[in-house]
């Protein structure tokens, strides 16, 4: 009688630890075995898995579905020891749970009854376990918001503040150049009005040296 080929038996517990997000495997057990997996999870982090558990039958010499065949879900945290879930369900199921603490968390899966419940049943099960993102941390979003607005408003009051004193030395400057202009002007009327005295007084002078030289002729 031909037996199927499967590794070595664990009496407790295999760790395997997932290296990636969706992780797809399949091994053998007995009835009223356990095999566990062993995921390091985040908090609040989503894990959906999906098994398919085929008995292996004597008569067709291979693994066939069993409607009698039941799996049991258990996962817990291994640092608290709080059970996260605890279900059992038929041969093709699925569980869902959330990871509420970071660390490691033990999946385990065990078959409770085959065919009959005195014979030794052979089980191959495939089980397909996806990590999900983690849930929006709606409260470090909303204190978040609350950061960066309060971030836009310093920017916006110093924007004002860079704003004013733009103004200001806008104003300045005006007022500087007004000031230069009128400076300027001043500084052509004072050089034309010396420039018409020194005019006048050359003239004076003139006018003087003439009529004393005029006066020496008469003499």
């Amino acid at each position: 009688m031909a037996h199927p080929r499967r590794p070595p038996l664990l009496s407790l517990c295999l760790l395997l630890v997932f290296a990636a997000a969706a992780n797809a495997l399949h091994f053998y057990l007995d009835t009223n075995e356990k095999r566990c997996f062993i995921e390091e999870l985040p908090t609040d982090t989503v894990v959906e898995g999906h098994y398919r558990a085929l008995e292996w039958s004597e008569t067709e010499q291979k693994y066939v579905e069993n409607p009698n065949l039941g799996i049991l879900v258990e996962v817990d945290e291994l640092e608290t020891g709080h059970n996260v879930v605890k279900t059992r369900g038929p041969s093709d199921g699925r569980f869902t749970f959330t990871s509420h603490d970071s660390g490691d968390h033990s999946i385990c899966l065990s078959s409770n009854y085959g065919t009959s419940w005195f014979t030794t049943t052979h089980i191959r099960l495939y089980l397909d376990i996806v990590v999900g993102s983690t849930k929006p941390d709606t409260e470090h979003d909303r204190s978040h918001v609350s950061e960066l607005s309060q971030k836009l408003r310093d920017l916006n009051m110093k924007l004002e503040d860079v704003r004013r004193e733009q103004q200001y030395q806008r104003e300045r400057e005006a007022a500087f150049r007004d000031l230069s202009e009128s400076a300027n002007s001043r500084a052509v009327w004072y050089t034309l009005a010396q420039i018409g005295v020194l005019i006048a007084t050359c003239a004076w002078q003139l006018r003087h040296l003439r009529r004393f030289f005029e006066d020496r002729k008469m003499h």
